[in-house]
This record gives C-alpha cells, structure tokens and sequence, in this order.
C-alpha cells in the first residue's frame, strides 16, 4: 500500500508529512480493533537479543528524532519495532530552527535535516511515558538547550536524565547532531570525559541504574574514535550508537547547496557508519555493545551492520523511502 501513497505524500512538505501520516496512522489504531489488526499485520518475527539485562523481541529499533515527545508510542508499538528511542529531549521544551528544515533528496534515498532539537522539554514528555505501552522497549535520547553554553550542558544532560530515570530503559547522550551550535565541540576528549562520567556517576546513585550510551557522529576521524574507546573504557560507559547524520557533502546526486546546512542521513551515510562501527568493535576487541544506524533500509544493510560488529540497529530515513513494513522485512531477511 506504501508504494501508492509515497508520491502523494511526497508531495507534502516533510515534516508536514511527518505529523500527518502519523495522525492517520493514531486514528487507525482508534477504530475498534484497528490497532490488533496492525500489530497482527506488521509484527516481525522473534528474533530476541539479550543486551545489558534487556530482551529486545528483535533487533530493530527506532533512531531518535522520529517520536521527540513521545507522543506515539502506542502507535509505534503496532509497527513491530523491537525498541524505539525517543528525543532527543532537553530540560526545557523550544522550538528547534526555522522550518523548511526538513529535505527529502530523492536521488539520494537521503533526508537532510537541521531541526535544531525541537521538542516541548522533557517534563511533558515524562508525562505521556507515564502511560507508555506495557512491553515496548523504550530509550530517551537527552541533550542540552540552545542557549546553554557548553560550559553548563553537564547540568542540561543531567535534569534530563533525573526526570526521565523511572520512565525509560536506557539513555542515549548526543553530542553528536551538527544542528545546536557548538553541539559536536562536546565530543572532543576532555568536554566529552567529564560529561561521561557525570552522566554515568550520577546514573549509579539510582536503585537501579540504566544503561548509558553514546551517540557519535559519523565525521570523527580515527584519532578520535579512538578517544571514545578509551573513554568509554574509562568512565564506563555501557555501549555506543553509530553514527548521527553527516555533514559530508561528496558524492550526492542532488543538489543540497541552496538547502542550506544540516545534517544528512540516510543511503548516503550507509558506508561510512558501517565502517566506523567495524573500526570501534575491531579496535576495542568487542568491549561494548554497539547500535548501528545510517543507511539502513533492508535486510542487507541491517546484517552489514550486524556482521560489522553492532548488536541492533536502527532506522529512520529508512522507513520514509520504504514504509511502515520495512521492520518486518529487516526482521525477516535477517541471518
């Protein structure tokens, strides 16, 4: 059906789109039995993965950015994701850069983005996972507000993290989005060591302490992938997510220069964060667990990244050039 549908609502502005199939997609699951006839129909095979003391039911999850608030966990829950990563979320809820900031490049099988962390703050957005959908797995990507300074994200990742500590089962620090000015300064090694362990000190004073990861840039060089292993060793961090989107440019079929920046993700990026999450379990002999994400929008992308080293993986550009069946066939086309 997503095949007939995709030129009309590619026809819509992205992220009007966005809002809109999703609306559709919450009054379908409103209609009596509508919701059981979807999971019924998008459930993907079992394929449970055992990771830091959680069984996801398969290995595909939703990357951060999709659901910011949220707000459609129930929906989402219908579509077979083995987990889904919401956020990233701030302490204090703003509204991200000026739209158009959501491209779709066709050619490319590519989004570009520059949202700039939109969302309505992590308050409001405890409130809803207050009523989340008993069995899905859920993540809460956090990060810091425009306006603080790099100097003070410490106490941004931290009042994210208290407030969203007995409602999800892991969390995802961003350093890593090309679109809050100075954001990816924090992944240079001093910045990055001392927000780490902030994060995961603060973390061990909870009864019952969840998985940290961190979520880095696919653009890192060598030197600094290195950084993060260390760190990661250091500080005791419990895995990694690779890779954000990237703000290469090289070898694009479309022309992205009058959209401005932001970052791209999608096809594009599938090369260089295979390749990164290869360089990151090779190197640290398998130390930590991985999420691979970028590019990913079949079976065979998600096993290149499963046979690279990640343990999941996840999606998002992927499922607007594929469609809301793309988790079921990944499931199914895997090894």
């Amino acid at each position: 059906m997503y095949k007939w549908l995709k030129p009309l609502i590619f026809r819509i502005d992205p992220e009007r789109a966005h809002y809109m199939t999703m609306g559709l997609l919450r009054f379908a699951c409103a209609i009596p039995g509508g919701a059981s006839a979807l999971r019924a129909f998008f459930r993907a095979p079992q394929k449970e993965v055992e990771v830091w003391g959680l069984r996801f039911p398969n290995p595909v999850g939703l990357a951060a950015g999709f659901d910011k608030d949220a707000r459609w966990l129930h929906e989402l829950g219908v579509l077979g994701f083995g987990f889904v990563e919401i956020g990233t979320l701030t302490p204090v809820g703003q509204s991200g850069n000026p739209q158009p900031r959501l491209f779709r490049l066709p050619a490319d099988r590519a989004l570009l983005n520059r949202m700039g962390f939109n969302n309505g703050g992590v308050e409001p957005a405890v409130e809803r996972l207050k009523r989340r959908p008993s069995g899905l797995l859920v993540g809460g990507n956090i990060g810091k507000n425009k306006v603080t300074p790099n100097e003070d994200a410490i106490a941004d990742y931290l009042a994210c993290l208290d407030a969203l500590h007995p409602h999800v089962d892991y969390f995802t620090v961003n350093v890593s989005s090309p679109n809050t000015p100075g954001l990816r300064a924090l992944q240079d090694r001093e910045p990055l060591e001392a927000l780490l362990r902030a994060v995961v000190d603060r973390n061990r004073t909870y009864p019952h302490p969840r998985p940290v990861l961190l979520k880095i840039a696919p653009d890192m060089t060598d030197g600094q992938l290195d950084d993060v292993i260390a760190i990661v060793r250091e500080v005791g961090v419990d895995g990694v997510i690779a890779a954000n989107t990237t703000i290469e440019r090289q070898g694009l079929a479309s022309d992205v220069e009058p959209l401005g920046p932001g970052g791209i993700s999608g096809a594009p990026v599938r090369a260089r964060s295979t390749e990164v999450i290869r360089y990151l379990h090779e190197r640290s002999g398998g130390a930590f667990p991985i999420i691979g994400v970028g590019g990913i929008d079949g079976a065979e992308s998600a096993q290149e990244k499963l046979d690279a080293g990640a343990t999941l993986v996840q999606v998002y550009s992927g499922l607007v050039f594929e469609g809301p069946g793309l988790v079921k066939r990944i499931v199914r086309g895997l090894r």
